[in-house]
């Protein structure tokens, strides 16, 4: 690995075994990514970010004293913060991710992720990209989401939409990418990010992850629904 200096890209590594926390910590900084702080609970972690303000926290799921996802929610919770989560897990599909990524996680890698896939994964999310591709997001959603066909009151955010937002995010829950989204409306690749970043603006959302999380969540769609054929 190249080990390029990015002093600018601050990492907390967040595990409740140390060795695996050396072991993060080697990949990350042998890739020139500073680790600011560890912990091994999530009472720490929350501690160890609002110290340190990281980009990016790795944080591991099932963990002594607070689990990796109240100490997530915690740090999204904060305004103040613009730290991004990411969920270390053994399982893919697992309901501790989904729970995790409602909770406000950016995505997931698993433990035994290359270290390419590790570093590339904490610099997509530090330059505000999602981690996780919008048809993994809709099955790991799909699998755990509540099926019920009593849709909840949809989110008061949701008003601020304009229709054609409204849309959009309704075709990205289904799983379209960008560009799917640009042939399916008949628009241009960057009017649709356009769009996207309005919506993430309007929302408060840190990505398109918690994007597809909320339309679920607040009934926008339902598991197992498809984008209407033009």
């Amino acid at each position: 690995m190249g080990g390029r200096a990015d002093a600018a890209l601050r990492a907390v590594i967040v595990d409740d075994q140390a060795l695996v926390r050396t072991g993060f910590r080697m990949l990350l900084m042998a890739d020139g990514i500073e680790v600011v702080g560890e912990a091994s609970t999530g009472g720490e972690a929350v501690a160890v970010v609002r110290r340190t303000r990281p980009n990016v926290v790795l944080m591991d799921i099932r963990m002594p004293e607070m689990d990796g996802i109240e100490a997530t929610r915690r740090i999204v919770a904060d305004a103040t913060c613009d730290t991004r989560v990411i969920i270390l897990t053994t399982y893919d599909l697992d309901e501790y991710v989904y729970a995790a990524l409602s909770a406000g996680a950016s995505g997931f890698l698993l433990k035994d992720v290359t270290p390419e896939h590790l570093t590339a994964a904490v610099r997509l999310v530090q330059a505000s990209d999602a981690l996780l591709a919008p048809n993994i997001t809709r099955r790991l959603i799909e699998r755990f989401a509540p099926r019920t066909s009593v849709k909840v009151a949809v989110h008061r955010d949701l008003s601020e939409l304009t229709p054609r937002e409204l849309e959009v995010l309704r075709l990205l829950a289904t799983g379209l990418s960008n560009a799917e989204l640009a042939d399916h409306l008949t628009l241009s690749a960057a009017t649709v990010k356009t769009h996207v970043a309005r919506i993430l603006a309007k929302l408060g959302l840190r990505d398109r992850v918690q994007a597809v999380v909320l339309a679920y969540e607040t009934g926008l769609i339902s598991p197992g629904e498809q984008p209407e054929s033009r």
